[in-house]
């Protein structure tokens, strides 16, 4: 990898130059979080019941005991074989800030569509510790716009990240915060999707400091070109532009 080599003298002015940026950057950052905080925010009228591994869960027991609720809206559709890379890359960052979290009146939680068992086996084959579960017999992951009827589908006509689009598939990720009150009362008060979700991804904040950066240079130029699920990091297999893994010698519908 060629690049401009300088005196210690000269990368220090260029360093310094970089680092006004920098704080600009910083400061911009923290005036768009507080907007972010300060949208209006919505009442949650509907009673929402989950499948999780110990029976039924509403939406209010999964805040446990705490007043804030970031939910990662995972894309797991039923008898989904083969799954999506960024939404692992993205949990996989939770482990070792779950206890800050929780301590800091945070509960992280996880939903998808698929039935609990699907699930389960996925979250105990990845050590995954956060609570994760099912919305297979309930409207929340339609409500929020991250799962898709056949109609829209057909119609190639969705609303995700905030516009009308075709979404090309019947389950996207995305992520939500809830807020609930000293009565009891949740709120939604924040949602993203898409590039939205590179907030939660901190091994982007590394990778963008090292001499190669983010080095997505495939055919996606994204995550897509390189994170696998962690357990599967030298076992060859393949990417779908859409994220979905395949492990090698998969020989579904997909490679023919």
């Amino acid at each position: 990898m060629q690049h401009q080599i300088a005196s210690r003298e000269e990368w220090l002015r260029a360093r310094t130059a970089l680092l006004a940026k920098e704080k600009a950057l910083t400061r911009a950052r923290d005036a768009l979080s507080a907007e972010r905080r300060a949208l209006p925010w919505v009442r949650i009228e509907k009673e929402y019941v989950f499948d999780g591994p110990q029976g039924k869960v509403t939406l209010a027991e999964l805040f446990d005991g705490r007043s804030q609720l970031f939910i990662k809206h995972f894309m797991m559709g039923p008898g989904q074989a083969h799954h999506c890379v960024g939404c692992f890359f993205e949990v996989d960052h939770v482990e070792g800030i779950l206890v800050h979290l929780q301590n800091h009146d945070v509960t992280y939680a996880a939903v998808a569509r698929a039935p609990i068992g699907e699930i389960e086996a996925v979250r105990q084959r990845m050590g995954w510790r956060f609570p994760f579960v099912s919305s297979f017999d309930s409207s929340f992951n339609y409500d929020f716009n991250v799962s898709f009827t056949p109609e829209q589908l057909a119609a190639k006509n969705a609303f995700y990240n905030f516009r009308q689009t075709d979404t090309g598939m019947a389950d996207l990720s995305g992520n939500s915060v809830f807020y609930k009150d000293e009565d009891g009362q949740i709120f939604h008060t924040f949602s993203s999707f898409g590039r939205g979700g590179e907030s939660s991804l901190g091994a982007y904040g590394i990778l963008d400091m090292m001499p190669k950066g983010r080095n997505e240079n495939g055919p996606y130029r994204s995550l897509g070109d390189w994170v696998r699920p962690h357990d599967m990091y030298g076992q060859g297999g393949t990417v779908e532009g859409i994220g979905r893994y395949h492990a090698a010698g998969c020989g579904c519908a997909v490679h023919n």
